[in-house]
């Protein structure tokens, strides 16, 4: 099993009663079944599109997940009109993928 998210992983596993070894790797998830480091991953998963381009598919939904913006209070105290500019801008990116 190769997954980023280690502890997720094997929590899952965990809670269905299988213990599996997790290889950690780091971005480009779907290659590993390719070049034969595992035979399953462990990903975030949005269109899927990637999934099939290497001639993979989902088997399960692990877990609801989200994106948070995280800014520092001093950063948004002193550039407040640029962070500020910033939430605007992903929030109508947010908006228009959406619609879509």
């Amino acid at each position: 099993m190769a997954s980023k998210y280690v502890n997720s992983t094997r929590r899952y596993f965990a809670a269905q009663g299988q213990q599996v070894e997790i290889i950690k790797l780091y971005g480009s998830m779907e290659l590993a079944p390719l070049v034969g480091l595992s035979d399953l991953i462990v990903d975030v998963v949005d269109t899927g599109n990637t999934l099939k381009a290497n001639g993979l598919q989902s088997l399960d939904h692990i877990a609801d997940i989200s994106s948070r913006l995280v800014v520092n209070k001093a950063s948004m105290k002193r550039k407040h009109a640029r962070v500020q500019a910033f939430i605007d801008r992903l929030a109508e990116a947010v908006e228009r993928q959406q619609a879509a």
